[in-house]
């Protein structure tokens, strides 16, 4: 079988059950089962409808708890619970309802969180076991590849001189300028 998006979704669940994080493992086990299920299907009766309604609700129930507990282990049978539905169809629609898999989402919220600490002059390994990471190494793996800089790196710029500077968190963490100190083109 020839299919590059089955080969992908099982490289992704290979290196997620090598990792051992479990709610990654599931996510990535049910995404490769419906790419899987997409490229055997032989009928189009058997591909999922495109016009499937997605659960708002059900999805918005699934946020609230990421948001809520979002620096613990959530499994995706409890965010399933929680919403109401199976895992397959959470997954599928939370990622239609919010271009995210439960599990980015999730991990974008420890990102964010680590941020804001590390902005406040909290350590890197304080901040990452404050924001859900395993340990300071997943943040800085996590933390680099998202923003392109390490955090010790972004907390030292923050702190350059013994003091916080909020433009120059927004500089660092964007590669640009942010829109208030750019020059009005209107004048």
């Amino acid at each position: 079988m020839d299919d590059p998006a089955l080969a992908r979704a099982v490289a992704r669940l290979h290196t997620a059950v090598v990792a051992h994080v479990p709610h990654v493992v599931e996510e990535c086990l049910t995404a490769a089962v419906l790419a899987l299920s997409r490229g055997a299907a032989t009928r189009p009766a058997l591909l999922p409808d495109p016009r499937e309604r997605v659960d708002l609700a059900a999805m918005a129930r699934a946020r609230a708890l990421l948001r809520q507990r979002f620096a613990e282990n959530i499994s995706a049978d409890e965010l399933a619970r929680v919403a109401g539905c199976s895992r397959f169809t959470l997954y599928r629609g939370f990622r239609a309802a919010y271009g995210f898999a439960p599990s980015d989402y999730q991990r974008d919220l420890g990102l964010r969180r680590a941020c804001a600490l590390l902005t406040e002059g909290t350590a890197p390994s304080t901040a990452a076991a404050e924001a859900g990471f395993a340990d300071q190494a997943h943040l800085t793996r996590w933390f680099t590849r998202t923003y392109g800089v390490t955090p010790a790196a972004y907390r030292t710029a923050l702190h350059k001189d013994g003091h916080r500077s909020q433009s120059a968190a927004r500089r660092f963490a964007t590669g640009r300028t942010p829109p208030d100190t750019e020059p009005d083109a209107r004048r």
